[in-house]
């Protein structure tokens, strides 16, 4: 049996070149799907922030008066072009998760088809790259774009004919990308007017089971990506209710995603409007026990229960608010948020509202400072285990290759065994270490 296994590792081997692989391969550069929970994963990804107003923008305006390509999109709305310093400078400010909200209709086919543009395809990718090569995580939606879904009591079929064919072509754009890229299903706009709440909790329900459905059909690591379930309309009160169901999910990774900007008068409004007053103090008694309140009712309902949550956005503005009460709220609905446990906060930002783009560097140094402080104190400084990494040395490398090599040949001892399953079937064998050598030539 051991000459048997040798021969097939040195085919396996021999299947290609490894010179010139890096030794410290991470799992994100590898295309790698590691063997852990979304609970884990989630709380892994500590403190996120949006890349708002950018991809998202929307508007006929932009397709008359453009010039065709998605720069036209990505500036439209007030964002500078993005570069990479900008990526990075989210990472350098303590942030480990960027969401990139998507308005996918932008430049599509208006065939029928709902084909997606290449080329915007291949921009959002390049940001995505970027925001990897800076080790963060990444959270890519399906945004308002334009709000054909409010169709959906009206022109079913449609709507689920486009949703299913945006869907099914991003999963095969992105298919090979490792965990570090997760899917959200949408943004906000899972919760209809005009017809029962019943019947609109049930369209919620189909198109968040949709999505899962199409992606795990799809190829590569899609069967085992972690997904972002939207919440309905995204509001914790609406989503905690029994009629939201997460959908069926053969793979067991989704987390479900709620959004926070409570109270609305201080959170959303810069000036008094017809329906509130604009709020420029926040941080009372009274304040600081409604926000525990939501955050209790969010844990109680799903991370409690093992269901990790990611507020996928939550801020404030800053115009007509006091300093003090918007630092307060920032980190206070942060914290909220990670003193729960398996509950991800992503700051909702726009151009030079809490970040300056120009810059590539946090506007408020106090907030940075605050938001690093709850990182140390609340976030895990250990990774999750790294499929692959067998000799637990906290890298996936060649080396890893050799000592599999030399479990499989010669019975040696593995330091992390567990991590050897590649294949996810309960054994070590040939296949894992063939699959291993796979992973490596990607990097």
């Amino acid at each position: 049996m051991k000459k048997i296994l040798t021969s097939l590792t040195a085919a396996a081997l021999a299947l290609s070149p490894l010179t010139g692989l890096p030794l410290n391969a991470s799992a994100k550069d590898s295309g790698i799907i590691r063997n852990i929970t979304t609970m884990d994963l989630v709380r892994d990804m500590g403190i996120g922030i949006n890349l708002g107003n950018t991809f998202e923008s929307t508007g006929d305006w932009i397709t008359q008066w453009g010039d065709g390509t998605p720069n036209a999109y990505e500036t439209a709305w007030g964002s500078p072009t993005i570069t990479q310093k900008m990526i990075q400078g989210y990472a350098d400010a303590g942030f480990r998760t960027l969401r990139i909200p998507v308005a996918w209709s932008n430049m599509m086919s208006s065939d029928g088809s709902y084909t997606l543009s290449s080329a915007y395809e291949e921009r959002v990718k390049q940001v995505i790259d970027w925001a990897l090569d800076a080790d963060m995580y990444v959270v890519m939606n399906l945004h308002w774009d334009g709000g054909w879904l409010e169709n959906m009591p009206t022109d079913h079929d449609n709507v689920m004919k486009k949703y299913s064919a945006i869907w099914t072509q991003l999963c095969d754009y992105f298919q090979d990308y490792s965990d570090y890229l997760i899917f959200e299903s949408q943004n906000e706009e899972l919760g209809w007017n005009g017809i029962s709440a019943d019947q609109s909790y049930i369209y919620a329900n189909e198109i968040n089971q949709t999505f899962v459905d199409i992606v795990r059909s799809s190829g590569g690591n899609n069967p085992t990506r972690h997904l972002l379930i939207s919440g309905y309309n995204t509001d914790i009160a609406k989503t905690c209710d029994s009629r939201f169901q997460m959908p069926s999910d053969p793979a067991g990774r989704c987390a479900v995603s709620v959004h926070y900007y409570t109270p609305a008068t201080f959170a959303i409004l810069e000036s008094d409007a017809s329906w509130g007053k604009n709020q420029k103090t926040w941080g009372s008694d009274s304040d600081i026990a409604e926000l525990n309140r939501n955050f209790d009712l969010l844990a109680n309902t799903f991370s409690n229960k093992g269901i990790p949550v990611i507020v996928g956005e939550y801020g404030c503005p800053t115009k007509n608010k006091e300093k003090e009460s918007v630092e307060k709220y920032l980190t206070s609905v942060c914290e909220a948020a990670l003193s729960r446990g398996g509950i991800c906060p992503v700051l909702w930002d726009i151009t030079d509202l809490h970040y300056s783009r120009s810059n590539a560097a946090m506007k408020d140094s106090v907030v940075q400072e605050q938001f690093a402080a709850l990182a140390a104190k609340y976030c895990d400084s250990k990774p999750p285990e790294i499929v692959g990494d067998v000799n637990a040395d906290g890298l996936f490398n060649v080396a890893d290759l050799v000592a599999l090599q030399a479990f499989l040949a010669y019975g040696r001892e593995l330091e992390n065994e567990s991590a050897a399953d590649l294949c996810h079937d309960g054994d070590i064998d040939i296949f894992d270490l063939v699959t291993m050598r796979t992973f490596l030539a990607k990097v």
